[in-house]
């Protein structure tokens, strides 16, 4: 798969498409999801160019890496998710159900998560 600039989240990053934000920074922005999975549903998406959590991995500076998860870990807190646990999902091509290809992670919460994989 290879990074799409015209992809949704670019268009988002770009302003072009409204969103209800949930946090940012230099290197991260987050929003919650127009159809939420849980009470809490909101993706994390760095604003660079990665199609998935190999490319970010790889190919993302030390300074993006970083605060990818400090902002992880900042709106765990803000979203009062730590307290009962939350689930962090990063799908990755199409068999992990990748649907958009900017690296983008869930972060769900509110309520049991029940199963990972059925």
């Amino acid at each position: 798969m290879t990074y799409d600039p015209n992809n949704i989240f670019a268009k988002i990053l770009k302003g072009d498409i409204p969103c209800n934000k949930a946090y940012e920074d230099e290197h991260v922005f987050a929003f919650h999801d127009i159809a939420p999975q849980a009470p809490v549903h909101v993706l994390v998406i760095p604003k660079g160019q990665y199609v998935d959590l190999s490319d970010f991995s790889k190919n993302a500076s030390e300074q993006e890496i970083m605060a990818f998860h400090r902002a992880v870990a900042h709106l765990t807190t803000e979203l009062g998710l730590n307290n009962n646990g939350y689930r962090a999902i990063a799908n990755s091509g199409s068999n992990g159900g990748q649907e958009v290809p900017h690296y983008h992670l869930h972060l769900l919460g509110g309520r049991p998560m029940g199963v990972m994989v059925s």
